[in-house]
């Protein structure tokens, strides 16, 4: 495979980064996550993180050089997310469980399959247009899809953030598959928390792509978001591929050729190392925190 591929996390106009993004490859393999974490300081970290690091820990342990079915892994391991999150706050005894949107990609065979929970989205970009989007599970997108309102007062709807479905819920995530999309060279996946998007139309998102590579393209639209959302800027996040870029500027492409059979890259931030403040919490109870965080996804990977 080869590929160009950045990530990048910012809190915006907020106190705590409760978004967590990662990445993960193979020879044969690349593993894409973005979550929005949601409930409140500290824990809406933790919810974002357990799904990024077990969904980056079940593509290690199942994918050999290749996953045998991708679809089958995002549901199952997009569930076991969820329910470790669910089983961090039950052993914290935590009176409301964390919880958090996701959005996960995998590609192999020059195909990609996603799957989404909540309003963290994945754009499919190619030639400058959005070929493919996920729909947010929101009320918002509801009343879009009504004739209500247009998709364009989404950003500043009063409800925008009313989710109705996302991992650490009292019920199980409903999880919505993309189809089976066949890659081109030059194409590009986007992977989005609504820090990004909300601000951006499509159209200024797929200019944007067009105009640049995504190593100068991500930041300048990261900058835009911010800028136009303003001191009221959510946390925005995201990971975006460039799919077999031969383009000769494409100097950030990656070849997993290089990699040895049985290895991975994997890029994640540490818990607490999102841009979170967490003066008020000591050393001990963050590695407290990170402990059970382990343990949670341990105990839910065992079952």
């Amino acid at each position: 495979m080869k590929f160009s591929i950045y990530q990048e996390s910012r809190k915006g106009g907020r106190r705590n980064n409760q978004d967590r993004t990662g990445y993960s490859y193979s020879r044969d393999a690349l593993l894409m996550v973005v979550a929005d974490g949601m409930g409140g300081h500290l824990h809406g970290e933790v919810a974002s993180h357990i799904a990024v690091q077990f969904l980056a820990e079940a593509f290690q342990r199942e994918v050999q050089t290749k996953l045998e079915d991708p679809f089958m892994f995002l549901l199952k391991n997009i569930g076991g997310a969820h329910h470790a999150i669910v089983d961090y706050a039950e052993a914290r005894g935590l009176l409301e469980t964390p919880r958090t949107t996701c959005v996960v990609c995998v590609v192999q065979d020059s195909i990609a399959y996603w799957a989404h929970v909540g309003d963290s989205r994945l754009y499919h970009v190619r030639d400058g247009r959005i070929v493919a989007q996920t729909k947010d599970h929101s009320r918002v997108q509801w009343l879009v899809d009504q004739g209500r309102i247009r998709e364009e007062a989404i950003a500043a709807h009063p409800e925008r953030n009313k989710i109705f479905n996302c991992l650490g819920a009292i019920t199980p995530p409903q999880v919505e598959l993309s189809r089976k999309t066949v890659l081109q060279p030059g194409d590009i996946l986007l992977l989005c928390t609504d820090g990004l998007w909300g601000p951006l139309s499509g159209r200024m998102i797929g200019a944007a792509l067009a105009r640049e590579d995504i190593m100068r393209a991500i930041p300048e639209l990261l900058d835009a978001a911010e800028l136009r959302a303003g001191r009221e800027c959510d946390n925005l996040s995201t990971v975006a591929m460039n799919w077999a870029d031969s383009r000769s500027g494409a100097a950030h492409q990656v070849s997993t050729l290089t990699l040895e059979p049985a290895s991975f890259a994997t890029q994640i931030e540490g818990f607490g190392n999102a841009g979170t403040e967490l003066a008020e919490l000591s050393d001990a109870e963050i590695e407290s925190s990170i402990a059970e965080i382990r343990n949670a996804i341990r105990r839910q990977a065992a079952k």
